[in-house]
């Protein structure tokens, strides 16, 4: 599944391509997505100039006005979908369900094999159910280890279900969980209500550097964004416990472990993480 780094590595990617562009054509392959694309996205798109593009949490706000309406699409990408910039004359793919052609020739395509993704218009994209509950970003200053001392008192949950729920802090996937929490040397499944103001700075400092080297990085799997095959690239990226079980960690030389939290694997060093 795209994680922040991710749909912030998309944003960037297609961003330069779409702003301050007019929308000519709106293009709706298949509208079965996790909710319907909605049936009027032609007429209240087509005519219209995108001015932003946005992330909130793992959502993609693209910002359209026109004389006749002004909002924001609200894009997930679901587990499997891509945004793909293409500039040439390549056929859509199977699962490329919704396409924007701009006043450039340039053609914003969405591909989503598993149809978990969402296009939804809002005309207060900050107050849609979807968006209006979620907590700070991560790499905003109103994320820091007080608001996670505060939020964790009394709490029993493990600390690392704790900093993946969206309404405390969004973005902070399976992948980035694991190795912020090795960086801040807390084992996973310590309760959040026992862990001290410090080691919570230490946390969010540890949660900052993951997910901006992932974002400089490109994400831990998009690569390419203009044309291609339709399908992201892939490249390694250096990661310090994930998917390392039964390895050394890299600063004792102990076995990395893994267990099963939420259906998630979680990869720690015994000896390291407390």
């Amino acid at each position: 599944m795209p994680e922040l780094p991710e749909v912030e590595t998309t944003r960037r990617g297609i961003a330069p391509h779409c702003e301050n562009r007019t929308i000519t054509r709106v293009t709706v392959r298949d509208s079965r997505l996790r909710w319907p694309v909605p049936d009027n996205l032609a007429e209240l798109l087509e005519g219209g100039v995108i001015h932003t593009v946005e992330r909130r949490a793992k959502y993609l706000l693209i910002g359209v006005s026109s004389d006749t309406v002004a909002g924001s699409l609200i894009v997930h990408l679901g587990m499997s979908g891509s945004l793909r910039v293409i500039t040439d004359q390549s056929e859509p793919l199977l699962h490329d369900h919704v396409e924007l052609t701009l006043d450039s020739g340039t053609r914003l395509r969405f591909n989503d094999p598993r149809r978990f993704g969402c296009w939804l218009w809002s005309e207060n994209p900050h107050q849609h159910p979807l968006i209006a509950s979620l907590g700070p970003e991560p790499l905003a200053p109103a994320f820091n280890g007080s608001l996670l001392y505060r939020l964790s008192r009394g709490r029993k949950t493990p600390v690392k279900s704790f900093i993946m729920d969206n309404h405390v802090v969004v973005g902070v996937g399976n992948i980035y969980a694991n190795e912020a929490l090795f960086k801040a040397g807390i084992h996973p499944r310590r309760a959040a209500g026992r862990i001290s103001l410090d080691r919570y700075n230490r946390l969010v400092e540890a949660i900052r550097e993951t997910l901006s080297a992932a974002i400089l990085m490109g994400g831990t799997t998009l690569r390419d964004f203009v044309n291609s095959d339709g399908k992201p690239g892939y490249f390694a990226q250096s990661l310090l416990v994930y998917g390392r079980t039964g390895e050394p960690c890299c600063e004792c030389g102990q076995t990395l472990r893994e267990t099963r939290m939420n259906q998630r694997s979680t990869v720690y060093c015994s000896k390291c993480q407390r």
